[in-house]
């Protein structure tokens, strides 16, 4: 659920990629948007329904709507779906938290490739140093590296996402609320999608596949593994355009 507020900036922001760099984030860039929403629909929850990932989700997928639907009429100035998600990670026990969004892949545009292992769009955070964050967890990195071909094909191809692989060191409280787990993120002008979002816990060399969204007790010598969306691609390298966002 997100509320109007969110859908809004998520609107405005789709808009503004279309005007000249110079133009003021003000009250002005509104003077030409209306827009219209349900009261009580997933856009416009009102209380008391939750809206803890209205910012970090929903105003991703809003982003995506928007981007996709006027990119079927100016697909030379307006990139393919990114990542779509910002993959939040939530660790905790008592007297402990912890919490991390992952990147993704960039939408790939007529202009360039997308970028590999990067936020986009409705984001502002940055990355977590592998060493700052074993010193003040009780987590081990197993590994963090892009993840190679998730990335949709194309004249351009999509960016890549990542894989952060976690080792749990104590008994926590594991909650992730990703997306782009069952629909991949689109490409545009008949370019590939990027590869969905995949997470997984190992325990006792069993791997379990997880939902998008979960709360699970985890234990220590879990391995929590998070391989994020990569973006997707531009133009159909063959010559066959296809209008699929």
């Amino acid at each position: 659920n997100a509320v109007r507020a969110v859908t809004e900036s998520a609107v405005l922001y789709a808009l503004r990629l279309l005007l000249p760099e110079e133009t003021p984030a003000n009250d002005g860039c509104l003077s030409a948007l209306t827009l219209l929403t349900r009261p009580g629909s997933v856009v416009d929850a009102q209380a008391p329904r939750a809206v803890a990932a209205g910012n970090t989700e929903t105003a991703q997928r809003i982003v995506d709507v928007v981007l996709g639907a006027l990119g079927r009429a100016l697909p030379e100035r307006l990139p393919a779906a990114s990542c779509g998600s910002m993959n939040s990670v939530l660790l905790g026990a008592p007297g402990f938290v912890y919490y991390e969004t992952l990147a993704g892949g960039a939408g790939a545009s007529a202009r360039q490739a997308g970028a590999s292992a990067i936020h986009t769009h409705m984001t502002n955070t940055r990355n977590t140093p592998v060493e700052a964050l074993e010193h003040a967890a009780p987590l081990r990195v197993r590994r963090y590296a892009v993840r190679e071909g998730s990335g949709g094909n194309g004249v351009h191809p999509g960016g890549d996402g990542v894989v952060r692989e976690l080792e749990l060191l104590d008994d926590l409280t594991v909650t992730l609320v990703g997306d782009r787990r069952r629909h991949p993120p689109y490409g545009l002008f008949g370019g590939g999608p990027g590869a969905r979002g995949e997470d997984t816990l190992t325990r006792s060399g069993v791997v379990h596949r997880l939902p998008g969204k979960v709360t699970l007790d985890g234990q220590r010598g879990d391995i929590l593994t998070l391989a994020t969306p990569g973006g997707g691609g531009w133009k159909d390298p063959r010559g066959t355009y296809s209008w699929l966002p």
